[in-house]
């Protein structure tokens, strides 16, 4: 079963974590499954970027992103090679480095 280490996140995860988790599942499910609360405002279907993560290590063994996941991670707070929507990454037999970015585009969040 591959492990995804999450980094230090001071609101979602403070202590960083390590996942055991089957593989065929997406990031945020995982995240989600161990008690990590990461936003998905569009409730895991392809529609925001409030679940944008960068895969630090381990990013080839993920599914190939879809033109929809592109297109929105143009519109995602700090934007990296390596960053995926964790709702749309599937886990595949390698491990993860994953980083929870400090911001997200979340509207509703921020009061406005």
């Amino acid at each position: 079963m591959p492990v995804i280490k999450i980094l230090a996140h001071t609101e979602f995860c403070p202590q960083g974590a390590s996942l055991n988790v089957p593989t065929g599942t997406s990031i945020c499910e995982a995240l989600l499954d161990n008690g990590i609360a990461i936003e998905h405002a569009c409730d895991m279907s392809c529609a925001c970027t409030t679940c944008h993560v960068i895969v630090r290590e381990g990013y080839a063994s993920l599914n190939p992103a879809e033109e929809d996941e592109d297109d929105l991670l143009d519109r995602a707070w700090g934007l990296e090679p390596q960053s995926r929507l964790a709702c749309q990454a599937i886990v595949g037999r390698q491990d993860l480095v994953v980083e929870i970015p400090r911001y997200t585009i979340n509207h509703a969040r921020e009061n406005h």
